[in-house]
């Protein structure tokens, strides 16, 4: 017979505990609450992070600290919004944060990335595609890169993607639009 779950704790992957419920039990200090959070949404946070960072390790630094911001402020949270909705702007305003603190380390840093240099010529085609779009990218303005990866990479509806960089949809239609005639032109002739 299989062991029983203490009344009032978090199942680890059951279905029935949403995020919400997560939240309040970490605010009573429930590390599997956590560990739970972590779970669904550690992966996704990543990718997302690595995007607008363009380092894996800086994108790790950045979901510890928002998943330590949601440990420390899981009592405070009000919950006025999805909990990803919210969890989405705690790692892009992270990594914002990150990519400012380079930008002053580097004084002559021109734009939020550099382009880490040329492709080693025994990579795959498709590798050097990739890095000349993220290139193309990491050379957007900031708030065109958040929207085309929030809007692209991401795949969020619109509405969750101006409720995260806290815009309105038409301020986001414009600035997906104009991310969108950049990435075009500097990738001219790259893309079949």
């Amino acid at each position: 017979m299989p062991a029983q779950e203490p009344p009032g704790s978090i199942v680890s992957g059951s279905a029935e505990t949403t995020d919400e419920a997560l939240v309040g039990a970490l605010a009573r200090r429930d590390a599997r609450a956590l560990a739970e959070l972590v779970r669904r949404h550690g992966g996704w946070a990543a990718r997302f992070a690595t995007r607008l960072t363009g380092s894996h390790e800086t994108a790790e630094e950045v979901v510890q600290n928002a998943f330590l911001r949601v440990w420390n402020g899981a009592a405070q949270w009000q919950g006025r919004a999805r909990f990803t909705t919210w969890f989405y702007r705690v790692v892009h305003n992270l990594a914002i944060d990150e990519l400012r603190r380079r930008r002053r380390a580097h004084e002559e840093l021109d734009e939020a990335l550099e382009d880490p240099g040329p492709t080693p010529a025994e990579q795959l085609e498709h590798e050097q595609r990739g890095a000349r779009v993220r290139a193309a990218l990491d050379a957007l303005p900031e708030r065109q890169r958040v929207a085309l990866v929030l809007s692209h990479y991401e795949s969020l509806p619109q509405v969750e993607a101006a409720a995260i960089m806290g815009i309105s949809e038409g301020a986001l239609e414009s600035l997906l639009s104009r991310g969108r005639a950049a990435l075009r032109e500097r990738l001219r002739g790259e893309l079949h």
